[in-house]
């Protein structure tokens, strides 16, 4: 699915599902967007902006890379989650996550139609990430895994097994990149 405007859709929904409450003199009370790029492991969120970089400000986000890849009922529904998240924040004024409020209006909209349905976690399928490193130990060869470089990691078998379980120099992981056919 190519990106499409959110707005239209966070209008029609907040008319469906939320009595027209996200919205103020026809504009929404919370910006909607995408996502840079960056978000690869959530479909979305709603958060509070910090005050330092524009107090009293909220935003839904959607990930770009998640979303643009599936259908339309996947962002809907992923739309209207974050919007129950922004309703029990802005318009019931309460402080819960996956609560009783939450559940009950997950509920009541998944009740009225039969378009998407709004669960608490997704079950989009999230891209894997590639390492970028390979640490290998001198003295064995085992090789693992690293996303990053970690300063002074040995390997635990080989300091188990030579050294009594101590941290040993000569057990110091070595890094090459990984490629992504590795």
């Amino acid at each position: 699915m190519p990106l499409v405007p959110l707005l239209p859709i966070f209008h029609r929904l907040n008319r469906e599902h939320f009595e027209g409450s996200l919205v103020v003199q026809s504009q929404p009370v919370l910006a909607v967007r995408w996502s840079d790029g960056r978000l690869r492991k959530t479909a979305g969120f709603y958060r509070h902006i910090p005050k330092f970089l524009a107090p009293g400000k909220y935003e839904i986000v959607l990930s770009r890379p998640l979303l643009e890849l599936l259908p339309q009922s996947a962002l809907e529904s992923t739309l209207c989650h974050e919007m129950i998240h922004a309703w029990i924040d802005l318009v019931l004024k309460l402080k819960e996550s996956h609560g009783p409020h939450f559940k009950a209006k997950m509920a009541a909209i998944n009740s009225s139609q039969s378009i998407f349905q709004v669960t608490v976690r997704h079950k989009f399928p999230v891209p894997r990430d590639y390492p970028r490193w390979w640490a290998i130990c001198p003295k064995c060869g085992l090789r693992s895994a690293y996303f990053r470089k970690v300063q002074g990691a040995a390997c635990k078998q080989c300091c188990q097994s030579f050294h009594g379980g101590t941290w040993h120099s000569s057990c110091l992981l070595i890094y090459e990149p990984a490629k992504r056919e590795d």
